[in-house]
């Protein structure tokens, strides 16, 4: 298998997201939302349930053992069922069976199962996409990164990348297809592509198609503010340049001094747009292309550096009514963050804890590309991260770790413990905060 490392490596070489008709509709619409419900969660409580059952050694018998192999027969049973039930007539039913297979995908590895079913499942995804609808589209764009995502960097997740690369860029660039199934085809070309481009072509290719569509919201010729559009397409071009972005940190270097050249004047003038994410994914995209511009110690690549600062420090310190508080707390500390980067080349450094381990997040390209995998696998990326390999490898963690049952039991504290943990933190945030808020009243 070819890790992803050695493929990050051979590219740098290259260049130095129907309703039922029965009895009334009230009662028919309740009982739907119910099973659905139901359905939805069912095989996740199966496979955590599993996961739980297999990560902790206990000090066995050959009874856990046992159990252990009905669990996991059990959940392997219900995913057959889900595979069958992705090429139903029923739309609800394959949009149940896609949401239960995306659940499943992101708590679990599932390597072995897929390994022979690969093809089969790739097929089915490919008829959703082809001929389903909206939510449908979108579900089967993100299974299919999830998918791609478990069989890795090697000639599996090339085969399932190539086969439906050419299908995920024409609904993307479709603009009667819903934006719902664009959005959703816009992460899953970025990701796939990040995990099993097999060579320089289709990486270019694949970031052409990405900046054709966010340059859409890029100011035209002859005019400093940014083209005005519905929030759903935000959302699409918002996706579509965190993808870009994304793909950017395993460019070569000579495409780099390109985009640096080309792109490095528009993405500012973005961060006038009136979408609070299209501003933020503008400003990390800046400060990726001024990470990278730094690491291949280019000089004077961008000469408007205090006209930048002036528009990140405005974003930094925006106080504006109209914008919802929420928005303004992000987009506040973000831009901080990029200010900082930008002026002094210092980047804030995050700890990401799972398990026993830990991962430092010390620069903005480890910071998108851990951002990608979170925003794919939600609640699931930290076990993915404890035992996926193509993440391990990607985030240089080594090797799974092997833990015995003592080494687990003596890592987990008590109920007890945590409330006197959280008890402790409370009270020193309540007085940091309070000293903060005695410094603006003395102020006032």
């Amino acid at each position: 298998m070819v890790l992803h490392g050695q493929k990050i490596h051979s590219l740098h070489g290259e260049g130095g997201s129907p309703s039922w008709t029965t009895r009334t509709r009230s009662s028919a619409k309740t009982d739907s939302q119910a099973s659905d419900d139901e359905a939805a969660s069912e095989v996740l409580s199966h496979c955590s349930s599993a996961s739980e059952g297999t990560s902790v050694a206990e000090e066995g018998t050959g009874s856990d053992t046992v159990d252990e192999q009905a669990q996991q027969e059990e959940v392997e049973d219900k995913l057959k069922e889900c595979i069958d039930n992705v090429l139903d007539k029923s739309a609800k039913t394959r949009q149940v069976a896609l949401e239960n297979l995306r659940l499943a995908f992101s708590s679990k590895m599932l390597f072995d199962f897929l390994l022979e079913r690969r093809l089969t499942l790739t097929d089915s995804l490919e008829k959703c996409l082809k001929k389903g609808k909206g939510e449908e589209q979108s579900l089967a764009a993100t299974v299919l990164t999830l998918l791609c995502l478990q069989m890795g960097s090697g000639p599996e997740g090339e085969e399932v990348f190539r086969s439906l690369k050419p299908l995920l860029i024409n609904i993307l660039t479709d603009a009667s297809a819903s934006p719902v199934s664009r959005q959703s085809c816009a992460v899953a070309l970025g990701m796939c592509c990040y995990i099993a481009a097999a060579d320089l072509e289709d990486l270019i290719s694949c970031l052409t198609c990405l900046e054709g569509i966010f340059s859409t919201s890029c100011p035209e010729e002859g005019n400093s503010m940014p083209a005005q559009h519905s929030p759903l397409l935000q959302t699409l071009h918002c996706n579509a340049l965190q993808s870009w972005s994304l793909l950017l940190t395993i460019c070569p270097s000579s495409y780099i001094k390109k985009i640096l050249d080309n792109h490095l004047l528009k993405l500012p003038l973005m961060l006038s747009s009136d979408n609070v994410n299209l501003r933020i994914a503008a400003g990390e995209t800046i400060a990726v292309l001024f990470e990278l511009a730094r690491d291949m110690e280019e000089d004077d690549f961008y000469e408007d550096t205090d006209l930048l600062c002036t528009k990140l420090k405005a974003l930094a310190t925006d106080s504006n009514k109209y914008r919802a508080k929420t928005d303004r707390r992000r987009q506040r500390s973000i831009f901080r963050d990029v200010l900082h980067f930008i002026e002094s080349g210092e980047f804030h450094e995050e700890t990401i804890r799972f398990g026993l381990e830990c991962m430092y997040v010390d620069s903005w390209v480890r910071r998108r590309t851990y951002d990608a995998f979170k925003e794919v696998l939600g609640s699931g990326v930290r076990h993915h991260l404890q035992n996926n390999e193509l993440l391990r490898e990607i985030f240089d963690l080594g090797p799974p770790l092997v833990l015995d049952a003592a080494a687990i039991k003596a890592s987990k504290i008590s109920r007890f413990e945590k409330h006197l943990y959280n008890s402790a933190a409370f009270k020193a945030r309540t007085k940091a905060r309070s000293r903060v808020r005695d410094k603006r009243a003395d102020i006032l």
